[in-house]
């Protein structure tokens, strides 16, 4: 910027000396300083733009007037890139004004004065002035667009982020998670049945159950840090779906939990067909960690055009405490546009309901 501001400035300097007509005033040292006071202000143009347009102007004026003889109305190239400047720092009404009070100073200080020099030229002088508007405002323009597009790449690079945060998290929640839950309860389950096990098994079985109970703890521990609280939904990807709801169930089932379903097909959009198998996997996974043994219902079908999801366990009655599962139940259903209810039940146990929006794939 430095060297372009200085270029520009010895170009208006020298197109100020030597537009003008005759030659004498290139010996003349006052000429000389007035045309260096017109150009250098210039250099300092993009700091002190209003500063730089009044100190321009007014040097400008009193060139023009030594020479008025002479025809210096090159002279008013300085004010004109000042007013270029003034125009580009400022809004649309301010820079109207300041062209508009330049122009008629500089018209009227001149159609007034005795041997005037601008006076058939005023209007070229306005459409110059103009020219120096517009230039400017399209500078202006130009320079917040680009503002604007970078600013609308960061944030679009910040929500990628994030919806990448959330999808790990969630995955890790669902997967991981899943897996570690059940874990747990089959070392718990192996313990019940063994009847007078070793030292060594009890032992072995002992370090599994408080192993997986410590890695769900710090999973819960990470899938917090990653998640933020606010975030725009992640979009649900498609992975598994109903379709492989029987092997979820067995799983399920091979820890000793009771599971009766219903389920009557219905065609789904693959996101929807993720949230639904997501729902009741985080459904029986809390059934299996706070209700273990208690028998599980669920019931998965249409309902008005639209996939409902019923899951029931029984137990003794809790509070509900909302961790992260819920809330990832919650971000994927309506990221999909349904809804959710996660909430004890009167009589003892705890209930899941969700409503997804039905519709073949596309």
């Amino acid at each position: 910027m430095a060297i372009a501001d200085a270029a520009v400035a010895g170009a208006v300097f020298l197109a100020t000396l030597l537009g003008t007509a005759g030659g004498n005033h290139l010996h003349d040292g006052l000429s000389v300083l007035l045309a260096a006071a017109a150009a250098a202000p210039l250099l300092l143009r993009r700091r002190l733009p209003y500063t730089v347009l009044v100190v321009c102007t007014v040097a400008a004026e009193l060139y023009m007037f030594r020479y008025r003889g002479e025809n210096g109305i090159l002279a008013v190239s300085a004010p004109l890139v000042a007013l270029y400047t003034a125009t580009e720092h400022s809004d649309r009404h301010r820079s109207l004004l300041l062209a508009g009070v330049v122009v008629l100073a500089i018209g009227a200080i001149h159609t007034l004065a005795p041997n005037r020099v601008l006076g058939p030229e005023n209007l070229t002088l306005v459409a110059l002035g103009a020219l120096a508007v517009a230039a400017g405002t399209a500078a202006r323009h130009h320079r917040r667009f680009l503002a604007e597009s970078e600013h609308g790449r960061e944030l679009d690079a910040q929500r990628r982020v994030a919806e990448e945060r959330l999808r790990i998290a969630r995955d890790l929640h669902d997967s991981v998670g899943h897996q570690l839950a059940l874990i747990n309860v089959q070392a718990g389950v192996a313990a019940h049945l063994l009847s007078d096990p070793p030292p060594e098994v009890r032992e072995a079985l002992r370090h599994v159950r408080d192993g997986s109970r410590a890695a769900l703890e710090e999973l819960r521990d990470s899938v917090g840090l990653l998640r933020r609280p606010g975030e725009p939904f992640a979009p649900a990807e498609p992975t598994v779906g109903l379709d492989g709801l029987g092997d979820l169930l067995d799983s399920y089932r091979r820890t000793g939990l009771r599971i009766d379903l219903r389920h009557e097909p219905m065609s789904l959009s693959r996101p929807v067909d993720l949230t639904a198998y997501r729902v009741i996997q985080e459904a029986l996974t809390n059934a299996c960690k706070h209700a273990p043994g208690e028998p599980v219902r669920i019931t998965v079908g249409p309902h008005r055009g639209d996939l409902t999801l019923a899951i029931e366990n029984d137990g003794e009655p809790v509070v509900a405490a909302p961790g992260h599962g819920i809330t990832g139940m919650r971000e994927r259903v309506a990221a999909v546009g349904g809804s959710l209810r996660a909430e004890p039940r009167p009589a003892g146990g705890f209930l899941v309901t969700a409503t997804l929006p039905g519709g073949a794939t596309a």
